[in-house]
């Protein structure tokens, strides 16, 4: 990749994805790691999957709530 393209696909980053910092305790992002690459996915993509999901099984339960 060019340096006119790492800089190109930089300001686009920057434009069109938000950054989240997220702390864990020391040894867990190996783990976190190694288990994202067992599902054949990246780090990153595993976390947005995991928040993803969550946000779901919470969405369903609040209206589950709502029935009762």
């Amino acid at each position: 990749m060019s340096e006119a393209q790492k800089r190109a696909h930089a300001k686009y980053s920057l434009k069109a994805y938000d950054r989240l910092e997220i702390i864990v305790k020391k040894g867990s992002k190996d783990e976190l790691k190694a288990h994202a690459a067992e599902q054949g996915e990246s780090l990153n993509g595993f976390v947005n999957r995991a928040m993803m999901e969550a946000m779901e099984r919470d969405r369903q339960a609040k209206h589950m709530e709502g029935k009762q």
